[in-house]
Formats: C-alpha cells, sequence, structure tokens
C-alpha cells in the first residue's frame, strides 16, 4: 500500500511525475495546455510555470536536523516541520510560445524568469 501525507498526496506519484516530467511537458506543448507545475524542474524542462516548495532549504534544513541527531539529539524530540520557503518560477519561452504574455507583475513576482 503506498503512503500518503496529511494532505492525501501520493508519494509514488510525485516520483512519477519527475522520472516523466519530460513526457508531461511535450504534451502539454503538443496540445498548447499552459500548464502549472510542483517543481521548478518542469519549468526547467520547458513547462510553463510552478509554484512549490524550494528543495535548497529543505535539504538545508534536513542537514540541520543530521546534524542535531549526529550532536546527540533525539529524533523524536525534533519537531516535524514543512516546508518554509515556496518558489514561483516561469518559463517565459514557453509562455511566448503559447501566446501568453506575462504581466510585469508576475515577473517581479516570480523567484526566477527562465529565458
Amino acid at each position: 500500500m503506498q503512503q500518503k501525507d496529511r494532505r492525501g498526496t501520493d508519494h509514488l506519484s510525485d516520483g512519477l511525475l519527475i522520472n516523466y516530467r519530460e513526457l508531461i511537458v511535450e504534451t502539454a506543448a503538443r496540445y498548447r495546455l499552459p500548464a502549472a507545475y510542483p517543481f521548478r524542474i518542469f519549468p526547467e524542462a520547458g513547462g510553463l510555470l510552478s509554484y512549490g516548495p524550494n528543495f535548497k532549504s529543505i535539504f538545508r534544513k534536513t542537514a540541520e536536523h543530521v546534524d542535531k541527531i549526529l550532536k546527540g539529539a533525539k529524533p523524536a524530540d525534533l519537531p516535524v516541520e514543512s516546508p518554509t520557503e515556496l518558489e514561483f518560477v516561469i518559463n517565459l519561452k514557453t509562455a511566448s510560445a503559447l501566446g501568453l504574455s506575462v504581466s510585469p507583475r508576475l515577473q517581479i513576482a516570480a523567484n526566477e524568469l527562465i529565458q
């Protein structure tokens, strides 16, 4: 049985999304679908945009927890945390290919613009 988190997210499907990201992005492009994705690797692969957790921040926090455990902290005493840093990435080349204009306001709000 697959594990689900408190939001009902199926962890296996996250892995499948990541493994098949090129196919997913290509299919959306073929049908000219403006799609939003959960991870920055999708606009990096040609998808329109993503809004989701900043994995560098998550990995940094994980390293801090490992450091505390190696220094003697009990894992059960450490807090379970949700991502606190989200990132918004827009692929402007893809927007242009879809005939979409991205407002200056959205461009300013984005953490990264892919040209």
